[in-house]
């Protein structure tokens, strides 16, 4: 509880530090007075961060939704803004399936190596601070962000090629091929329907007068929370979502 209480504290300094700078700069810049609506679509790949660790690739999902952008004012070279999203997302987490010699694990019934991937789909709410350096209205910029991200669980759905029953049994008897005994997480719902974290990343943005901007996106989200319960009595102490989203964004001034 201290952990998560002293991420939490974190995270609400970050936001009062964005708002504390944005009015001490504004006396010094040039003023800016820019709102701009659109949308962005996506995709991400995602895991989580398991401790006891679960072996995992990358999950990977499409994200799409709303962009607004509300540029306040240029200090120097540096193009000030806030911009936000509000976001559908399909994140979650694929497992590596291996025995101890670091072999896929192939089911006694069908043959195949054993595949296991979950999938959650959230409402993702990004609100960052946007610094751009290069050409304002018209040509290409530089910009990074970075800011706070809420999320809201919205259903989630698993997906495997084996009995996964009979498989666990193998694990609690021993008889297993699997190098990990570790498989609460193939049963478990989410229980933590709020997800939290930090978010920041960079790109490039194309802008064309009276007709809009083309911004292209690479960031990285660090979730603070976790999807399942942390207590002693608990599978995991740790379930936190890491995401790596790519995605397009366009913007026209109102």
């Amino acid at each position: 509880m201290k952990k998560i209480n002293h991420h939490i504290f974190r995270l609400f300094l970050v936001v009062a530090l964005m708002s504390v700078m944005t009015p001490v700069s504004a006396q010094i810049g040039e003023h800016r007075n820019t709102f701009a609506v659109g949308g962005n679509a996506g995709y991400i790949l995602s895991n989580v961060g398991f401790v006891p660790t679960v072996a995992q690739g990358l999950h990977g999902g499409p994200t799409a939704g709303f962009s607004w952008r509300y540029t306040c004012e240029k200090y120097f070279s540096t193009i000030c803004s806030i911009y936000g999203e509000v976001n559908y997302a399909s994140i979650g987490w694929k497992e590596n399936i291996v025995d101890i010699n670091d072999t896929k694990v192939v089911d006694a019934t069908t043959g195949n190596p054993q595949e296991y991937s979950r999938t959650i789909n959230y409402v993702q709410v990004p609100v960052m601070a946007h610094l751009a350096w290069g050409k304002e209205n018209r040509g290409l910029n530089f910009f990074v962000n970075a800011g706070p991200q809420f999320g809201y669980y919205l259903s989630e759905s698993s997906s495997y090629n084996f009995d996964l029953n009979q498989e666990i049994e193998r694990i609690k008897n021993g008889t297993s091929q699997r190098s990990s005994s570790i498989y609460a997480q193939d049963t478990m719902q989410v229980k933590n329907k709020l997800d939290y974290g930090i978010a920041a990343g960079l790109g490039l943005e194309y802008s064309v007068p009276k007709v809009g901007h083309f911004m292209l996106t690479a960031r990285y989200y660090y979730g603070l929370g976790n999807i399942y319960g942390s207590r002693k009595r608990d599978a995991f102490s740790k379930s936190n979502h890491g995401n790596i989203v790519i995605k397009a964004t366009y913007l026209i001034d109102l």
